[in-house]
Order: C-alpha cells, then sequence, then structure tokens
C-alpha cells in the first residue's frame, strides 16, 4: 500500500509540475494573453498555488487513508494469523477439536482456515483410530495370553497333564497370537501398497465358485441362503488367491451380520472395461454414520459386540488395499440398519 500511495504521488506531483504548465500557457496562448504581462503573471501565480495545496491536500488526505487502512488491514491479517498459530499450538497438544475461522478477509485466508481444521480433524481422527486399535489389540491378546498362563501355571502346578488336548489348546492361543501378528503386518502392507499381487488367467466363475465352496459349510450350519448369479464367464487376469481371500472376507462378513433365514447374493456383471462382482445380504445392514468407516483399520461399528462375534476390523481394510492392488476398488453400500449391505467389487476385466 505504501508503494501504491508513493507512485501515486509522483504521478501526481510529475503532472503538476511538468505536464500541466505546459498545458496552462498554450490555453494563455489561445486566449491571446501575452506570457509576459502583469495579468499572466498573477493568473499563473494562481495557478501554481491551487496545484500546490490541492496536491499537497490530496497527499495528505491520501497519506492518512492510506494508513488508517493499511492498520486495519494488518489487524484483521495479525488477528486470524494469530488464531491460526493459537489452534495449531493446541493441535500440537492434542487439542484436535480446535477450529480456526478465516476472519471473512480473502480467499486465502478462507482456504488456509479450511485447511487447518481438515488437519485437526484428520489428525482427531488419526488418535482415535491409534487408541481404538490399541485397545483392540489389547482386547485380542487378552484371551489367548490368560488361556496359555493358565494352562501353563496348571502344569507347572501338576493339575494338568502335557497330554493331546492340553497341547492342542497350547497351540491354539499360540495360533490365534501368529493370527493377529499376521493380519497387523498384513494390513500394515496392503496400505503401504507392498502386498505381493501374481497375477494369472482365470474366470470370474471360477473364482466366486471357489470361495463359495470354502464358505458353503458354514451358510449351511447357520442356514443362511446363499445364491450366485453369474451370467457367463468372463476372463480376468489376476491373483486368484488374493481376490479369493477378498471374496472369501466378504462372504464371511455377510454370514456374520445375516441372521438364520436370511440371504446372501453373490452376482458378476461386466461394467464397460470393468467386471462387478456383488455381495449384497438382507441382513444388519450399515447405518449412514458408520458407512464411511466401514474400511478403516480396526473400525467396528457395533463396539459392543465381542471379538468373536465382531470380527477385528481388518479385514475389510485388507481386502479394499487388495482390490485396489489389482487396479480397481472395492465400495460399500447401505440404506441403513436392519436394510442389509452390498459390497462391490470392481476389477478391470484385462
Amino acid at each position: 500500500m505504501a508503494a501504491v500511495f508513493i507512485a501515486t504521488a509522483g504521478g501526481a506531483l510529475l503532472i503538476g509540475w511538468f505536464i500541466a504548465p505546459g498545458i496552462f500557457h498554450d490555453h494563455l496562448h489561445q486566449a491571446g494573453i501575452s506570457e509576459d504581462s502583469m495579468e499572466a503573471m498573477h493568473v499563473e501565480w494562481a495557478f501554481a498555488d491551487t496545484v500546490r495545496w490541492s496536491w499537497g491536500v490530496a497527499a495528505g488526505v491520501a497519506a492518512l487513508l492510506t494508513l488508517a487502512l493499511g492498520w486495519y488491514l494488518a489487524r484483521r491479517v495479525q488477528r486470524t494469523m494469530s488464531a491460526v498459530v493459537q489452534s495449531t499450538e493446541r493441535i500440537a497438544d492434542g487439542r484436535y477439536d480446535s477450529r480456526v475461522d478465516g476472519g471473512g478477509i480473502g480467499r486465502e485466508f478462507d482456504q488456509l482456515a479450511v485447511a487447518v481444521n481438515r488437519l485437526a480433524e484428520t489428525l482427531g481422527d488419526t488418535e482415535a483410530t491409534r487408541r481404538r486399535m490399541l485397545s483392540d489389540l489389547a482386547h485380542e491378546m487378552r484371551t489367548p495370553l490368560a488361556t496359555i498362563d493358565s494352562y501353563l501355571e496348571a502344569i507347572e502346578d501338576g493339575v494338568r497333564q502335557p497330554d493331546a488336548d492340553t497341547m492342542a489348546i497350547l497351540h491354539d492361543g499360540a495360533d490365534r497370537l501368529r493370527r493377529l501378528a499376521e493380519d497387523v503386518s498384513a494390513v500394515s502392507r496392503a496400505q503401504e501398497g507392498a502386498m505381493s499381487v501374481v497375477p494369472e488367467s482365470i474366470t470370474d466363475r471360477a473364482l466366486i465358485d471357489a470361495a463359495v465352496d470354502a464358505v458353503a459349510e458354514a451358510y449351511a450350519a447357520k442356514g443362511v441362503n446363499l445364491r450366485v448369479d453369474v451370467a457367463s464367464p468372463t476372463p480376468l487376469t489376476v491373483d486368484p488367491a488374493r481376490i479369493g481371500q477378498v471374496l472369501g472376507n466378504l462372504l464371511t462378513n455377510a454370514l456374520r451380520h445375516t441372521p438364520a433365514g436370511g440371504t446372501v447374493r453373490v452376482d458378476a456383471r461386466s461394467d464397460g472395461e470393468s467386471l462387478l462382482i456383488t455381495v449384497a445380504d438382507d441382513g444388519d445392514g450399515i447405518a449412514p454414520e458408520h458407512l464411511a468407516h466401514v474400511f478403516d483399520r480396526f473400525y467396528r461399528a457395533d463396539t459392543a459386540r465381542d471379538r468373536d462375534h465382531g470380527g477385528s476390523g481388518i479385514g475389510l481394510t485388507i481386502a479394499r488395499a487388495l482390490a485396489q492392488a489389482h487396479g480397481g476398488d472395492l465400495t460399500a453400500a447401505s440404506d441403513g440398519a436392519g436394510t442389509g449391505s452390498a459390497f462391490a467389487v470392481r476389477l478391470p476385466r484385462t
């Protein structure tokens, strides 16, 4: 603003001292007044005084307005920046509910405020996920560790013998801990894009049949109907083991959330250059506030459900990462609690 004021004042001074006199004398000549006459001299003095006073007053007023406006804008910018600094300090201290107002002083400041607020929200969600993950890990580890500890203590006290049944229980607890470690490692590799994929030629029908055969017994035991609708086999180039893992996870989740007598449907259809495999059920459904988080690691919509029935919250995260590793995606849809849900795996056909 100071530079603008100086440039404007300099331009006015240039016009007043170098250009205006020439124009003034030209008009005197046109009016027939000699430049050497007393009349011309008095008129020139009047003109010069007028220019000096008008330029001086205008420059003074402009300077005052510039200072006032500059002070006002500086104060508003300072308040906004101070709010941003204070908010980031609170965020750094772990208070992720802090929010910043852009102050309405410009689009850039509004964007800065939005970015800071989004950062705070993201960090808050990350911290909540971290705490939930640690809680879930502790819960998941507690049961097998307690079992192993109690049986080892019983063996030491002579209450139990290290027979086949006891060793089977100990091995089962160790296997649960091993699976937990593998799941945690797998979800980290999946989200970092480090999982290996070995593609080969196969059809969607073969993939679906293998996944359905693996869970058919569990579905029959619970009394849930499993229907498959594949119009015609479509050739794909994917990793059968990885996509089988995705479908197996979706079918297991659907069984877990579908009551006896319910139905789970698996269908496949072409959609442009992609193949869409959908696993839909008429079970519990997903509430709108949970739908956006079903692929978050260790996220469980029903936190009251125990781990043996509610799942670890890792499977869907891995499944989506595996679909994306094939150049596809995994999406979820539901009209709300009690309306069932549908998970769609999109895979490129080549």
